[in-house]
């Protein structure tokens, strides 16, 4: 998976111009995240936002068909991206290791892929805001 992308910024908000491995690796971090079954001040404690937030942001990385996405973020969106692609491995652990298969299985992407991508994030925010 391709884990750099762009970021702009138009007035207030962040545009990300993302693939479709890109936009499901977010899209499946969050919606992992968000229904397990734990009360919104645990949610909010891991994501830094509400449920209705982090609905919002599932919705706009909603990719269908398409190849590449552009979601518009506000800045404390981008967080609660980042938090979900490097916190979701820790929902996978057992004996101080991520089950490397398990998760895999149930995201559709290996651990290594989340954390770059998360890193890529950081990265493209860094750019843009300089």
């Amino acid at each position: 998976m391709e884990t750099d992308f762009e970021l702009t910024q138009d007035g207030e908000e962040f545009v990300a111009r993302l693939t479709r491995s890109q936009a499901l690796a977010m899209h499946e971090a969050l919606i992992f995240l968000r229904h397990r079954d734990i009360s919104a001040n645990i949610l909010a404690l891991q994501l830094g936002a509400d449920p209705k937030a982090v609905d919002s942001i599932v919705e706009r990385l909603r990719v269908g068909d398409a190849e590449s996405v552009e979601v518009r973020f506000q800045w404390g969106e981008l967080h609660v991206v980042h938090s979900a692609l490097t916190s979701v491995a820790t929902m996978f652990m057992s004996r101080g290791r991520v089950l490397q298969e398990p998760f895999h299985i149930r995201l559709g992407f290996f651990r290594e892929n989340l954390d770059a991508l998360a890193l890529s994030l950081v990265n493209a925010a860094s750019e843009v805001t300089a």
